[in-house]
C-alpha cells in the first residue's frame, strides 16, 4: 500500500508529473509506493543536500519531476532535468541534491539485480556509462508500467517490470564490453540465498565454497557480476532490510539494531547512512512516522 508521508498547507499529496513550482519547494517528503518482491518504489521531494554520499546494491532508475536533481556520480557531477531518466549502479557511491533554490522532486524504482540478470537469461549485468539516459532510450511505456506507485504488482506486471527495466539497461550498456565469460549460475544463486536467508549470521568462506562447490575467488568474481555487489555487502543490506521493518514497526534503534545482527546501534547508523545517504531518525521522519513513533523508535529517553 502507498502512503503519502507529507501533506502541502492545502492537503495535497506528492502525485503526478510536472510538479508546479509551489509545490516543489514544499517540505522534504519521501512517498512510499507498492512494492514486489524485489522491487521498491518511491517517489520524493527535498530542497537543498538531500542525501549524503551512500550506496547500496539494487539499481536505481528514476525520472526528474520537477525542478533540477544534482548528484555526485563515479567522480562527476551530474544533472537531470524534467523528463529525464537516471540511471545508478548496485554499490556505486552517490549522494543527491538540488542543483536550484527551487528544489526537485523524482519517482523512483529499486530493482534486485538479481531480477536483471534473470531477465537477461544468465548474462552479465550491463554496464551503463552514463548515468542520465538519452530520452531515445526511453522504452515506451516504462514511466506508466515502473514509476506508478498506486498500482499493484501483480505476477505479470512484476515481469513486465523487470523485462522493461533489463530492455532499458541493455539499451543503455556500453556497446562492445568485453565478455567475462561464462558464469556459476545456480552455484552463486546457493551463496546468494544462503546470506539473504540468515543476514543476521557472518557465514565463513569455507561455508560458501561447500554450498556453491566453487573456490572463494570465483564467489566473489561471479557473485558481483550476477548481483552487483559483494557477498559481505548483500549481507549489510539485507540486515538493514531488518531494521527498516523493525523501526517502521516502533522498535527502538538499539533493539533493532541487535536483532539485524550489528555490533552496536552506532555500528548500525554508520551502514544506514552508508546504505541510504540519512540516518535512521532523519529516514524514519522523511517517511513519515509519528512524532510518537519515532520517539519510540529512538528509544526511551535518558533522564537528566
Amino acid at each position: 500500500m502507498d502512503r503519502t508521508v507529507r501533506h502541502s498547507d492545502d492537503g495535497r499529496s506528492a502525485t503526478g508529473v510536472g510538479l508546479g513550482r509551489s509545490e516543489a519547494a514544499e517540505q522534504d517528503c519521501i512517498r512510499i509506493g507498492r512494492g514486489g518482491d524485489g522491487i521498491e518504489r518511491a517517489e520524493a521531494r527535498f530542497r537543498g543536500q538531500a542525501f549524503a554520499p551512500h550506496r547500496h546494491d539494487t539499481y536505481t532508475i528514476g525520472v526528474t519531476l520537477a525542478g533540477v536533481q544534482a548528484f555526485c556520480y563515479r567522480g562527476e557531477r551530474q544533472h537531470a532535468l524534467p523528463g529525464q531518466y537516471h540511471i545508478l549502479h548496485p554499490d556505486e557511491l552517490h549522494d543527491g541534491g538540488a542543483g536550484t533554490d527551487e528544489g526537485f522532486a523524482y519517482r523512483v524504482v529499486y530493482l534486485d539485480p538479481r531480477l536483471v540478470q534473470d531477465a537477461l537469461g544468465g548474462r552479465p549485468l550491463p554496464f551503463v556509462r552514463t548515468p542520465v539516459l538519452d530520452p531515445l532510450l526511453r522504452p515506451e511505456g516504462f514511466l506508466a508500467d515502473a514509476l506508478d506507485l498506486q498500482a499493484e504488482i501483480d505476477e505479470l506486471a512484476r515481469t513486465e517490470i523487470i523485462v522493461a527495466v533489463a530492455s532499458l539497461l541493455s539499451a543503455a550498456a556500453l556497446a562492445g564490453a568485453p565478455p567475462t565469460g561464462s558464469l556459476a549460475l545456480r552455484a552463486i544463486a546457493r551463496v546468494r540465498g544462503l546470506i539473504a536467508e540468515s543476514p543476521t549470521e557472518r557465514h565463513s568462506m569455507a561455508t560458501l565454497e561447500r554450498v556453491s562447490g566453487l573456490d572463494r575467488w570465483t564467489i566473489a568474481r561471479q557473485f558481483r557480476a550476477l548481483y552487483g555487489t559483494s557477498p559481505s555487502r548483500f549481507r549489510t543490506l539485507r540486515q538493514l532490510d531488518q531494521v527498516r521493518h523493525l523501526m517502521a514497526g516502533g522498535t527502538p534503534l538499539a533493539l533493532a539494531a541487535a536483532e539485524a545482527g550489528f555490533a552496536d546501534q552506532s555500528h548500525m547508523t554508520r551502514q544506514f547512512k552508508r546504505a541510504y545517504g540519512l540516518t535512521p531518525a532523519a529516514w524514519l521522519g522523511a517517511t513519515g512516522l509519528e512524532a510518537t513513533d519515532l520517539n519510540r523508535a529512538r528509544g526511551p529517553a535518558r533522564r537528566p
